[in-house]
């Protein structure tokens, strides 16, 4: 019998991957292409959805060479996309309208500012559980309409298409302007502010106060949906899932009990808490979101975003210049037994999660004499691990539930002592799986249960292994006063960033 292996197209902020796991959920193949970032402005930030489709016709074929297998020993495809980042094109040519947003691209924040004087904003994250924010997609969305000519005209006609990269990926993948399908899954259709958290439809009320035309948006399927075959690129192949890449994650991670939680550490911080059935409000500051649906109802989670983890060590090495590359960082923070009394908050553009402050800015405190660029770099790594308890204290408050483990995947997990600061500012275990590809995984972990390539969730259970795990060893009364200076630094960020007086 010819071996059959599930494909997943990881199409991430900086590059898209193909990967072909087989039954044991081991890699077998891999092609990846980087794509450009376009900063056309201050605090823009595009990406050209065109070359990202392009990059996918060439990665596909080059994982399947890499594996040493044909197309018809692919199973299924599942997609995993940056979430919140906005394509708009045109149905007839498939062109796109504009450059694709990315979801960190922060130029709505007047039309923001402005819509929260509104009537009706008390109602946004009672109806999709989300704040009003420049994060997610509608706003970004309502700014190419008012700012594009002719744009609102046609969408109200159906004659241009808006969707996240999976959506966009999938027209292509099933005709493009041949009758590609224009569908997008719950997870990514969750974070656009459009869709109410529990009827899992476009509402009205929020198209309304966005004023959007329904006639542009995709069909909602569940991440375990009907997305059609694939015409292109890997003809006669069924795309079976869709999820956006945190809550992949999460799937990948196997978190399918609530409580169990997942961190996906890269440029900024992830966290999910699966919540089961339960659609938690939060009242702390996080995200209510689902999580992932595999038949009729969805399981919700809380998540909590940091905007800055890995970008921080990235920053210390490119603009001031206290390492040479990223793996330096361990190695610097490790020549010193604690921070020497100083805290880095990476308020570059505010908050995210718990505190939701657009005004905050990054701040260095605690410098005496004594300090070393020692214990800069471990300030640094500390950050992302207090970082990280300011949310999980907030998911703990929140549910009612308690993590009992972290789950971790992304690049800064290679780095063991700020796997240990974690673990030590949590005083929960923090456990890397032998598959890093965690978003990958997940993605096609979710096509492979939908074709039968795997029989049921218990069974991807038994996949998981751990590589490392990092126990907490730091005394409690030490980790309660550090917490506390902590907390003391981030409230000194608060209202740094002031409005600008008008000059008329």
């Amino acid at each position: 019998m010819t071996q059959r292996y599930v494909l997943a197209i990881d199409q991430g902020t900086t590059s898209t991957r193909a990967i072909l796991f087989d039954q044991r959920a081991r890699l077998t193949g891999v092609a990846q292409r980087e794509h450009r970032q376009h900063y056309p402005r201050p605090g823009w930030m595009e990406q050209d959805a065109l070359e990202i489709w392009r990059n996918v016709e060439r990665i596909v074929p080059a994982a399947l060479r890499d594996s040493g297998i044909t197309a018809d020993q692919v199973a299924a495809v599942g997609i995993a996309n940056q979430r919140e980042t906005t394509v708009v094109w045109d149905r007839r040519t498939g062109a796109p309208m504009a450059r694709a947003i990315v979801w960190q691209d922060v130029r709505t924040e007047e039309l923001v500012e402005r819509m929260r004087k509104s009537a009706g904003t008390e109602r946004i994250r009672e109806l999709c559980g989300l704040p009003l924010a420049t994060y997610f997609a509608a706003p970004r969305l309502r700014w190419l309409l008012d700012r594009t000519p002719g744009l609102r005209e046609r969408a109200e006609r159906g004659e241009v298409l808006f969707g996240t990269m999976e959506t966009w990926l999938i027209w292509n993948l099933t005709g493009g302007a041949d009758d590609g399908l224009h569908v997008t899954d719950v997870s990514n259709a969750g974070r656009t502010l459009l869709m109410n958290l529990s009827t899992l439809e476009w509402d009205e009320e929020l198209l309304r106060f966005f004023d959007i035309p329904k006639a542009m948006l995709p069909r909602i399927e569940p991440s375990t949906g009907e997305f059609g075959t694939a015409r292109r690129v890997l003809p006669g192949v069924r795309i079976a899932a869709a999820l956006g890449d945190q809550h992949a994650a999460l799937f990948g991670q196997t978190c399918f009990a609530p409580g169990e939680t997942e961190c996906t550490y890269g440029t900024g911080g992830f966290l999910l808490m699966n919540t089961g059935r339960e659609l938690v409000r939060s009242t702390h500051g996080l995200l209510t979101t689902i999580g992932y649906q595999v038949g009729p109802e969805p399981v919700y989670a809380l998540e909590g975003p940091i905007a800055v983890t890995g970008s921080l060590v990235q920053w210390l090495r490119d603009n001031i210049g206290l390492i040479a590359s990223a793996p330096e960082i361990e190695t610097l923070a490790g020549t010193v037994e604690d921070n020497g009394g100083c805290y880095l908050v990476p308020a570059f553009s505010g908050l995210y999660a718990p505190h939701w402050r657009s005004d905050s800015r990054g701040l260095l405190i605690g410098l005496t004499s004594y300090i070393t660029k020692g214990h800069i770099a471990r300030a640094v790594l500390e950050a992302t691990a207090w970082q990280t308890r300011d949310v999980v204290e907030a998911m703990n408050a929140d549910s009612g539930l308690h993590a009992g483990a972290l789950r971790v995947a992304g690049g800064m997990t290679s780095d063991n002592l700020l796997m240990q600061i974690i673990a030590d500012v949590l005083d929960i275990p923090v456990m890397r799986p032998i598959v890093a590809e965690t978003v990958s995984l997940g993605a096609a972990y979710a096509a492979g249960l939908a074709v039968g390539y795997w029989p049921d969730l218990e069974g991807l259970r038994h996949n998981w292994r751990v590589a490392a795990q990092w126990l907490p060893r730091m005394d409690p009364s030490l980790r309660a006063e550090e917490y506390d200076n902590w907390k003391r630094a981030v409230e000194l960020t608060f209202g740094w960033l002031r409005p600008k007086k008008s000059l008329t």
